[in-house]
């Protein structure tokens, strides 16, 4: 009688960015491109044939509703943050059992911004209640250290350092076993926490699932609000397996260049409110500061108006803010000349570059030509077409544009004028901050309430030659 061997399952090797597999080990993932991201991971067993070895039927847990039997309160009861930029962006606070996802650069100002609203949070949660701030990658003393900076010094905000994951849960069990209640959990980050029951390193993308698998688990269950802080890689995405952002309900980032001190917070997914707004910040030496009016960070002071500039509205989620668009001409003996873009898509503004000498017969071909945002916004809004090539366009025949335009519009290829979208949140941004000249495209006055056309002068062009035609004449 012949017996049949089984051949055991053999290893695999998988990407710790992306979750690539490959039965061999390769320097390269063939999916993300990642250099060196490869690791072996135990094998798996392969799938039993369909109707052998499928795992007997068992009761569930709860059994399940009919949707019209469901009792709902009607309204989501929100747990406020204490910053209202905050609470905008979530849709109005965070919802019980929601799990939160700040992502960003290091130094962005995640751990601070996440420190803040714990602390704001136990300082309004009333007696009894608590606020859990769980870090892997700091200790309590360096914690403390930044929220004495800070101002974070509520009685009811607990710090703890631990990095394995059973440990953070046993937290969790201990603050329920006593006679407090636990409002909030914070912890810092997903990806340096790591489960001893799970086998690769920490950060990888086995231990990434289980940790923020087993968190998640634990906030639906007992509805409690988690903020988890998750790592970035080079290409500003999330690190770690795609699916993480899948299984959370919120995923926030906060953006920012480390030079300047703006900072915003952008909604990337969002279960329980709007996931396109956006919150602005200021870093400061006290921590992040809200700026309610961020059109404020970008306006000048400046009484006379200035060669090579000009004002547009551009729209950063479903906030209107006010950005000035700046360019530079300068002669040059060099036989290439030099062209250096700040704060704009370096691609476009060369397309726009050529739009401008085209269409408005101006010549900077020879020449040097720098165009950059102020105050470190970054533009990439196509509303800020017309703004960039009339820039160009100022710099170039060194005549400066009526301090009171704002130019708004998407030029073409063929140096067409086109609308854009938000329209009357851009024109009306525009009179709240003393504009009233408004270069619009065909079809505005359409699109802009009446409130809005007494207190402006709106100018419709065409196209970029009209548009230069009546501010720039010859």
């Amino acid at each position: 009688m012949s017996t049949r061997t089984t051949r055991a399952p053999r290893a695999e090797h998988r990407c710790a960015e992306c979750g690539w597999t490959t039965p061999r080990w390769v320097g390269r993932c063939g999916q993300c491109q990642a250099w060196g991201s490869l690791t072996e991971t135990a094998p798996l067993l392969s799938a039993a044939p369909r109707g052998a070895g499928a795992p007997a039927p068992a009761a569930p847990v709860r059994a399940a509703r009919r949707a019209s039997e469901v009792v709902t309160t009607g309204r989501l009861q929100r747990l406020r943050t204490g910053l209202a930029e905050v609470d905008r962006v979530v849709g109005g606070g965070l919802v019980p059992g929601q799990v939160l996802l700040l992502a960003g650069e290091p130094g962005a100002g995640k751990s601070t911004l996440l420190l803040a609203v714990a602390d704001a949070v136990a300082a309004a949660s009333g007696p009894g209640a608590v606020v859990l701030y769980v870090s892997a990658e700091e200790s309590v003393e360096q914690i403390a250290v930044r929220a004495r900076r800070t101002g974070a010094r509520s009685e009811s905000l607990l710090l703890a350092d631990d990095t394995d994951l059973g440990a953070v849960l046993g937290h969790v069990e201990q603050l329920t076993a006593s006679s407090e209640r636990l409002a909030l959990l914070v912890v810092d980050s997903v990806q340096t926490v790591s489960s001893s029951e799970v086998e690769g390193r920490p950060g990888g993308v086995s231990q990434v699932m289980a940790v923020a698998g087993a968190l998640t688990r634990l906030a639906k269950e007992r509805g409690l609000p988690v903020c988890l802080v998750g790592q970035v890689t080079k290409e500003t995405t999330v690190a770690g397996p795609r699916s993480l952002e899948h299984l959370v309900d919120t995923t926030l980032t906060l953006e920012g260049d480390r030079h300047t001190a703006l900072r915003l917070l952008r909604a990337v997914k969002n279960r329980y409110g709007p996931a396109d707004e956006v919150a602005c910040f200021e870093q400061t030496d006290t921590g992040l500061r809200e700026v309610p009016d961020p059109s404020a960070l970008f306006r000048g002071t400046r009484t006379d108006p200035v060669p090579g500039t000009c004002t547009t509205i551009t729209v950063e989620g479903r906030r209107a803010l006010l950005a000035e668009v700046q360019a530079l001409v300068a002669p040059t003996q060099a036989p290439v000349p030099r062209r250096a873009v700040s704060g704009l898509d370096s691609a476009r503004t060369a397309m726009l570059t050529a739009v401008t000498e085209r269409h408005a017969r101006v010549a900077v071909h020879a020449k040097e030509l720098y165009v950059s945002s102020a105050g470190g916004m970054r533009l990439a809004d196509p509303g800020a077409d017309l703004a960039v090539c009339l820039a160009i366009a100022s710099a170039a025949t060194d005549r400066a544009l009526p301090a009171d335009v704002a130019a708004l519009g998407e030029v073409a290829l063929s140096g067409d004028v086109r609308a854009v979208p938000m329209l009357q949140a851009r024109a009306a941004e525009a009179v709240r901050l003393g504009h009233t000249r408004l270069l619009v495209p065909p079809g505005a006055a359409e699109l802009v309430d009446e409130r809005t056309r007494r207190a402006a002068r709106l100018e419709v062009v065409g196209s970029l030659g009209e548009a230069v035609r009546s501010l720039l004449p010859s």
